[in-house]
């Protein structure tokens, strides 16, 4: 490669890790919309404090923060080209990110089962927030697993290698956004009664 050639892949690294940060950053500023909505709406009358949010949102927050260890291993491995270990790896993540969602649902029909509603007569505010946050971080993560599968496919073609992990590096870092989110997410909603 030329210089040339040599700058216009760096400004292109540089371009793409500035996208994603661009992304983060918006998607951080509508959750900080949906978190001051939710501070804000605790001050109604009809907020109950009380109400306990569901176990299986413990359990997910535990998978989800497992996935981004096995996702940052997955990375390691291709770094000191143990390939197999990589794939194994990644596909261990990919398990545990549609765990993350099985179990989110698990949490959903508890939250049902004991009476509370996203909308209707038997709903309240609180929980309706409780929805709708942990409902937009799956879409999220459903996004995730999209960029993860990705970065999967492209591992199985061969294509990350030590020096050459870019694809991997934004994958992996989008999915550790996500996972620091829901850890975020299930403080707030934990301590902000």
């Amino acid at each position: 490669m030329d210089l040339t050639e040599v700058d216009i892949e760096v400004k292109n690294r540089r371009a793409k890790k500035m996208m994603l940060w661009f992304g983060i950053v918006s998607l951080i500023m509508g959750f900080a919309g949906w978190t001051s909505a939710y501070i804000v709406s605790s001050k109604r009358e009809d907020w109950i404090s009380d109400l306990d949010l569901p176990q299986a949102f413990l359990v997910s927050t535990a998978i989800i923060i497992i996935s981004s260890f096995t996702y940052f291993f997955a990375k390691q491995s291709v770094a000191r080209n143990e390939q197999k270990r990589a794939t194994m790896l990644l596909l261990l993540t990919l398990a545990l990110g549609i765990t993350f969602i099985v179990v989110q649902f698990v949490g959903f029909s508890q939250m049902l089962d004991n009476g509370y509603y996203f909308t209707g007569p038997t709903s309240n505010i609180k929980m309706s927030y409780v929805f709708l946050i942990a409902a937009v971080h799956i879409v999220h993560v459903v996004a995730g697993l999209i960029s993860l599968l990705t970065v999967l496919v492209q591992q199985l073609r061969g294509k990350y290698l030590p020096g050459n992990m870019l694809g991997m590096e934004l994958g992996a870092t989008f999915w550790h956004f996500l996972d620091i989110l829901w850890v975020y997410l299930i403080l707030f909603m934990y301590l902000v009664k």
